[in-house]
C-alpha cells in the first residue's frame, strides 16, 4: 500500500532534534522555572534579534497576542478596528472580547489579503486600528496600507514568522506584531504559546504588564490585565527550534515553486506571489469542485485542508454586528473554493509528486 502523505508531519521534523528537546525540556525541570523567568527572556532575545526589534513579549498564544496589542492600544468598547473576514476567528474575536466593533474589509483575490484599497472607505471618526492579517505566510502590502491610513497597525504575523515585504519582515512594521507557536505553525512549539513584538518601548512596557495582571512589581496592579504568560517550557524548546526557521522555511518555498510549476497547467488556480517573502505557512489553490476534489485527494491518501469554510461576519456569534450574506463576495467564495495541499518542508520530491499527479489525475 502506498504510503499517505500527510498534510503535516511534525514528526518528521522533530525526529532529528530530539536530542536538544529533551536537553532543553530537561534543562527546565532542573531549573524549578516554569512560569517566565531566563527561558522565556533568552527566548524573547533570540526572537527579537531574529527580526531585527528591540522588543519581544512571550505570551500564553497568538490569540492572548493580539487581545494584549489591542489592550496596551487601549482599543475598548465604541472604537472600531478595520480588518478582513478572511481570517482564523481570534482576528476578530479580540476586537469583540474588548467591548469594540470589527469592521470587515474584503480581500483581494489573488492573495487571500485585506484588499487595501478597500480600507480607507471603511474608516470612520471611531476606527482605532487596523489588523492586516499576513494570511498563509504572505505579508499584506504594508506600504501601500501605510499609504491609505496613519492609524496603529496590528500586524497579525500568526502565520507568517519569516516571512518579509517591502518595507520589512512581517510583525515588525506596525505597532505591533503577534505571532503564535501553535504546533503546525512554522515555528511550532508543543503546545500553545504566542509573542507580541514592538520597536516602541512604552507599548512593550504596557504590554509586559498586560501579560502579568498589570503588575510591576508583583502585587502591584497599574493596570487590569490577564494571565497571559508564556510557560518556560515552551520557550526552551522553541529556542531549538529556531535557528532550523529559515531552513525549514525555504523548504516551504521550494515545495511552492514546485506546486507552482507542476500545476500550472491544470484548472486550478494556484496563489498570487507578490514577492519573494512568502513564508507558505499553506499552500492554498482555489477549485471550483472544492470538495470532490479534496474528497478523491482523500481516496488517494493525501492529507488536505480548509482554511477557512465560512468567513468571520457570517459567524453566528457576530450575528448583531449586521453583516449578511454577499457583503463581502470574494471572502465567502474563498471559503467555498480554498484548499490547502502539503508544504510542510521534509515533504519531499516523491510525495509532492503524487500530490500533483493526484491533482492532474482529477475529472475537473
Amino acid at each position: 500500500m502506498t504510503e499517505p502523505v500527510p498534510l503535516m508531519d511534525l514528526g518528521a521534523q522533530h525526529a532529528p532534534l530530539m536530542d536538544a528537546l529533551r536537553e532543553a525540556s530537561e534543562r527546565v525541570l532542573a531549573s524549578g522555572r516554569f512560569i517566565l523567568g531566563p527561558e522565556v527572556t533568552a527566548f524573547e532575545e533570540e526572537v527579537a534579534a531574529y527580526l531585527g526589534v528591540p522588543h519581544a513579549i512571550g505570551v500564553s498564544n497568538g490569540s492572548d497576542a493580539l487581545l494584549v496589542a489591542l489592550m496596551a492600544l487601549g482599543i475598548g468598547p465604541g472604537d472600531e478596528v478595520v480588518t478582513t473576514p478572511f481570517s482564523f476567528f481570534a482576528t476578530a474575536g479580540c476586537i469583540v472580547r474588548l467591548g469594540a466593533r470589527p469592521v470587515f474589509v474584503d480581500i483581494d483575490p489573488a492573495t487571500f489579503n485585506l484588499d487595501v484599497e478597500q480600507v480607507a472607505g471603511a474608516i470612520t471618526e471611531r476606527t482605532k486600528a487596523v489588523i492586516p492579517v499576513h494570511l498563509f505566510g504572505q505579508t499584506v502590502d504594508l506600504r501601500a496600507l501605510r499609504e491609505v491610513t496613519n492609524l496603529p497597525l496590528v500586524e497579525d504575523a500568526a502565520q507568517a514568522l519569516g516571512a518579509a515585504c517591502r518595507v520589512g519582515a512581517a510583525g515588525t512594521v506596525g505597532a505591533f506584531g503577534c505571532f503564535s507557536f501553535f504546533p503546525t505553525k512554522n515555528l511550532g512549539g508543543f503546545g500553545d504559546g504566542g509573542m507580541l513584538v514592538t520597536r516602541d518601548d512604552a507599548l512593550a512596557e504596557k504590554a509586559r504588564m498586560l501579560r502579568a495582571h498589570g503588575s510591576k512589581p508583583k502585587y502591584t496592579h497599574h493596570l487590569v490585565g490577564g494571565n497571559f504568560r508564556l510557560d518556560a517550557l515552551q520557550a526552551a524548546l522553541l529556542r531549538v527550534k529556531l535557528p532550523h526557521l529559515d531552513a525549514w522555511t525555504a523548504g516551504r518555498q521550494a515545495n511552492a515553486a514546485a506546486y507552482d510549476a507542476g500545476l500550472a497547467r491544470s484548472p486550478l488556480v494556484t496563489p498570487a506571489r507578490v514577492h519573494d517573502g512568502h513564508a507558505y505557512h499553506q499552500y492554498v489553490v482555489r477549485a471550483p469542485k472544492r470538495d470532490a476534489l479534496r474528497a478523491h485527494l482523500s481516496d488517494a491518501g493525501i492529507g488536505t485542508g480548509i482554511y477557512y469554510p465560512s468567513p468571520l461576519h457570517l459567524q453566528p456569534c457576530f450575528a448583531e454586528l449586521g453583516y449578511g450574506a454577499g457583503d463581502f463576495p470574494e471572502a465567502e467564495r474563498a471559503c467555498r473554493e480554498v484548499l490547502a495541499l502539503p508544504i510542510f518542508p521534509e515533504l519531499g520530491d516523491a510525495r509532492r509528486m503524487r500530490v500533483i499527479e493526484a491533482i492532474r489525475a482529477f475529472p475537473f
